[in-house]
């Protein structure tokens, strides 16, 4: 098994993602709706809000999904040298893995006020989770997230 990833390099993958998906969706599904005022009260807006929002989180899901399942890999993974493996042997995760992983991640955000609790703890988790560093989507799909950097000349695999 390759080293774990470092937690710092998990969220700058995830930060690339979300701009990759989350800022080309959101700008073109808000062209779509016809704007959406995020300080207004009205019930219009939130459901302008709400589709926005829905659109955008379906797309992350596809993409993560799609993209574990043939890959281990995002883009903002590729970027930071590190990918998804199965916890049981190391290899890219399976379709069902992945779609869990992607599942659990993303889904959870549907349910109002609770769903970003859950998302907020879900992601926390790797903090304080030994020995695997596994955020609580890792846990339901058996899977870890290791660096693809390979080791130094020195033959020491890199500290994660």
């Amino acid at each position: 098994m390759p080293p774990l990833a470092n937690r710092g390099r998990r969220l700058v993958a995830r930060i690339i993602d979300a701009i990759l998906i989350g800022v080309p969706v959101s700008v073109i599904m808000t062209v779509i709706v016809g704007g959406v005022d995020y300080f207004s009260t009205s019930s219009v807006e939130a459901g302008k809000q709400s589709t926005v929002s829905g659109v955008t989180m379906l797309a992350y899901l596809i993409y993560e999904g799609v993209m574990l399942a043939k890959r281990g890999q995002t883009v903002g993974k590729m970027a930071m040298k590190i990918r998804v493996a199965m916890l049981s042997n190391g290899s890219i995760p399976t379709a069902q893995a992945a779609w869990i992983r992607a599942a659990v991640y993303t889904l959870p955000e549907i349910v109002p006020c609770c769903g970003f609790i859950f998302w907020l703890v879900n992601v926390l988790w790797c903090t304080w989770d030994q020995p695997y560093r596994q955020c609580l989507h890792d846990k339901a799909a058996k899977t870890v997230v290791v660096s693809t950097e390979t080791a130094p000349a020195g033959g020491m695999p890199p500290t994660a």
